[in-house]
């Protein structure tokens, strides 16, 4: 009896085995490209739609908080532009935990890659960590030097009066030390501010590039329309809403005309030169293939720790922070709600990108 029992379940045992194992070794042979509802000239159009909704959708986005001189209201020095800040900055946390970061793990875990080391090892993890402390370090770094290079110049002006003030007498020489101090720590902090923002308006927009021109190249190089046609309104938002948190960051960083241009045209143009190139490699670009698995998870990954650091620390810490908002109610919950429907925006795209 017992003997009947285990052939029985040895028996079992191995019809499971037959019936699972196909199943799994299907699961797992993924590098293959599906044959899609492929149609390369209607395709072609939703790409151009795409390139041209895009670059509009950026441009208006990134200019937007840059009308500040135009329009007042939206100034950084009124309670709306913390509102927007706030609502970019949700935007922002969202791509960076949302977008970027699952298509990092879904890239670098990736059944097409050896197991040996990818499989042995959380490079996502470990690839974001290391961008956000490398972000850390770089805005130390560079406002620490920024900070002893202006106080230099400013005890170099400083002793300037008392040396043409000498023979004036020692009262009028102290008043204009002391005036000199005082302008002088004035001075060094403004700048540091200007500074942290200057960093941090290019840091932001360096993570933002990454990833716009990986999504580009992914969106140009496909050749169904089913894929493409719900990513031209999901990434039209998502361009329009990253420009907006790029674009208050550039406002408060007081760069030159020049310079604001650039960075906009910059960021503007990035998607859709993105799609240019995937157009162009169309017919020799494999996205399952574990050298663009590997090259896209690394700097999605990259990306990600880099806009998670900068929405949480950079432009939420710091505004949330800030005595303005502590000492008024409205404003804070104003932020607050502003902040969660940026998130909130930004999370539901996910569901068509």
């Amino acid at each position: 009896m017992e003997g009947i029992k285990r052939k029985n379940q040895l028996f079992i045992f191995s019809l499971l085995v037959l019936l699972v194992l196909p199943t799994l070794i299907v699961a797992e042979c993924t590098c293959d490209q599906e044959d899609e509802d492929r149609d390369k000239t209607k395709a072609l159009r939703y790409k151009i739609a795409a390139l041209v909704s895009i670059l509009f959708a950026s441009a208006i986005g990134v200019c937007i908080p840059l009308l500040g001189k135009i329009i007042p209201a939206l100034s950084p020095e009124k309670d709306i532009f913390f509102i927007i800040k706030a609502f970019a900055a949700g935007v922002i946390l969202s791509t960076g935990f949302i977008h970027v970061l699952p298509d990092a793990f879904e890239n670098l875990t990736s059944p097409c890659l050896n197991e040996h080391p990818w499989g042995d090892f959380p490079f996502t993890g470990f690839v974001a960590m290391c961008t956000a402390m490398g972000t850390l370090m770089l805005e130390t770094y560079a406002t620490a030097y920024f900070q002893k290079q202006h106080f230099k110049r400013g005890q170099v002006e400083a002793t300037d009066p008392e040396k043409e003030a000498g023979h004036e007498g020692h009262v009028h020489v102290h008043t204009h030390a002391t005036h000199g101090h005082a302008h002088g720590h004035a001075s060094i902090d403004d700048s540091s501010e200007l500074l942290r923002h200057r960093v941090i308006s290019q840091v932001l927009e360096l993570g933002i590039v990454v990833h716009s021109v990986i999504i580009g190249i992914s969106l140009g190089a496909s050749e169904s329309p089913k894929t493409i046609r719900p990513l031209v309104a999901a990434l039209t938002f998502h361009q329009f809403f990253e420009g907006m948190g790029l674009g208050s960051c550039i406002t408060q960083a007081k760069f030159k005309r020049l310079s604001v241009t650039i960075m906009g045209l910059f960021f503007a143009l990035t998607t859709p030169v993105g799609i240019g190139i995937g157009i162009g490699i169309t017919n020799v670009y494999d996205e399952s293939s574990p050298t663009a698995l590997i090259v896209e998870g690394i700097f999605n990954a990259a990306s990600a720790g880099i806009l998670i650091y900068m929405a949480l620390v950079d432009l939420l810490a710091a505004d949330f922070m800030n005595p303005r908002m502590q000492n008024s109610g409205r404003l804070r919950l104003g932020s607050n709600l502003s902040l969660l429907l940026g998130a909130g925006c930004m999370s539901l795209l996910a569901k068509w990108a």
